[in-house]
């Protein structure tokens, strides 16, 4: 938004001075100049306003400028999320397709913009006609990503293993995961789906981990392209059998063929960072806990990977007292080091918040993971529920006595349908940072966000807040949906 508006001022600044500054002055300009400057421009026949304006330079003008506010208008906020309901005929002209297809008029803009400097007036001399130098450099870039693309979905083939459509209208997607596609916990990825548009990519985050042999993203419903590739999807799903979750579901064994895939990435983003830290502060809103899941699969695969080992450890010092009489063997400093790196991060605390009850079967089997298989602690869950009342109301006193019953009795929350126990209404994220300042002192711990821009200005504050009072460091990171 910040480089559309310094291009919308410059465009203003631009057209404003030649209208009127420039043309005005061309039009009155006294004989004489006309007579040695300008006679080899327009001829013996003076120019009027009119006729400037309708010369080459200023048609190709007005038609960028139409060009540029279509885009610019049809990218708020407004139009592409459709928030504007338009009549049916008109219709197509909010969502994410027309902001896309709108922003591919710059094709037609630099096209423009290269006769635009060509046919300046008062410039005929080849080499100071720069306006090509100036469009170079980012049609090349552009170029080169474009085909960069073109070659890595090319490169980068997968095999659709399962689809299943959730209760919140989440689509998983799991495919099958390139020998050469490396990427981090947070990181995301582009997708097209031919059958829904043969030129769209969107970005999706990985909710695999690295050490998965698959790759899966989970998609929300939020637009018309996410809304055609649920339609597409559904259609070659089948119902679930007993005991599995999901409204739909698809597999390999399922008889009607599944929609072609195409990946490219991964990309950089800000969630990636999280091995730069001991402690963590995950905090996802809605679909926005999808690149911690990720991580809290990795976290979870370097658990399993530390207790492997550190058996492995106490097996080879067993070994080395038998055969040696000591624990000082060369087996053993080998393996020390390794140990040593796994265990970076100390402790993850991962908050959910969600107004949707069917959203915890987005991750059901990776939380029962976690609090089957993290017999050391290392990551905390907390699931809230903002569509109940608070705990400790009146309304509210009845599900969670059940829940309590329950939960204690067989280990499994009646809300989220998991081992981990959810809450009611939204966290006291002060609270929360006050437990971890106490819990941490003196440590520096990483908050990672993903969701809606309004918790981010409340949790950016708290972190400058607790920064302010003590030892205790917060480094913010935020990424918006």
């Amino acid at each position: 938004m910040t480089i559309a508006g310094a291009i919308v001022i410059g465009v203003i600044l631009h057209v404003g001075d030649h209208l009127a500054c420039d043309f005005p002055r061309l039009v009155t300009v006294s004989e004489a100049d006309y007579q040695k400057y300008l006679k080899g421009v327009f001829g013996h026949n003076r120019p009027s306003y009119i006729d400037i304006v309708k010369g080459i330079e200023g048609v190709t003008g007005i038609l960028m400028v139409v060009l540029m506010a279509i885009a610019f208008t049809l990218a708020t906020k407004w139009f592409r999320r459709n928030l504007i309901k338009l009549p049916k005929p008109f219709s197509r002209l909010t969502g994410f397709n027309a902001f896309w297809y709108s922003h591919h008029l710059f094709v037609i803009v630099y096209v423009l913009l290269i006769i635009h400097g060509v046919k300046m007036y008062l410039v005929r001399k080849w080499h100071s006609q720069t306006t090509w130098m100036y469009l170079a450099v980012p049609i090349l870039l552009y170029a080169s990503e474009r085909t960069l693309r073109l070659f890595r979905s090319g490169l980068y083939t997968v095999r659709l293993i399962k689809v299943a459509i959730y209760p919140g209208n989440v689509l998983t997607l799991q495919m099958s995961k390139p020998p050469q596609f490396r990427y981090k916990s947070g990181q995301y990825m582009f997708v097209q789906c031919s059958a829904v548009s043969p030129f769209e990519w969107h970005p999706f985050s990985i909710t695999s981990a690295p050490g998965d042999d698959f790759l899966s993203v989970h998609i929300r419903q939020l637009g018309d392209w996410t809304q055609e590739l649920k339609r597409v999807f559904s259609e070659a799903c089948e119902p679930p059998v007993s005991g599995r979750s999901g409204l739909l579901r698809a597999d390999e064994t399922t008889k009607k063929s599944l929609p072609k895939l195409k990946i490219d990435g991964p990309y950089g983003a800000p969630a990636q960072d999280y091995k730069k830290y001991d402690v963590l502060l995950l905090v996802g809103l809605g679909i926005g806990a999808t690149p911690f899941i990720s991580i809290l699969k990795d976290l979870l695969n370097n658990i399993i990977k530390m207790e492997e080992l550190a058996d492995s450890v106490s097996e080879t010092s067993r070994a080395s007292d038998v055969s040696v009489g000591s624990t000082d063997s060369p087996s053993l400093n080998k393996i020390a080091p390794k140990r040593k790196k796994t265990l970076k991060t100390t402790n993850a605390y991962f908050y959910w918040v969600t107004r949707e009850q069917g959203s915890f079967d987005w991750f059901k089997g990776v939380m029962n993971e976690v609090a089957e298989l993290d017999q050391r602690g290392v990551i905390e869950m907390h699931n809230y529920l903002t569509s109940v009342y608070e705990e400790g109301d009146a309304r509210s006193a009845l599900i969670t006595m059940v829940q309590a019953l329950n939960h204690a009795k067989n280990g499994v929350d009646i809300v989220s349908g998991t081992r981990v126990r959810t809450h009611f209404a939204r966290p006291n994220w002060k609270k929360v940072f006050s437990k971890m300042c106490s819990k941490h002192y003196s440590g520096r711990i990483g908050v990672f966000y993903c969701g809606a821009p309004v918790l981010a200005k409340e949790l950016n504050k708290l972190c400058f807040e607790f920064n302010e009072k003590g030892p205790t460091k917060f480094e913010f990171h935020k990424e918006h949906f």
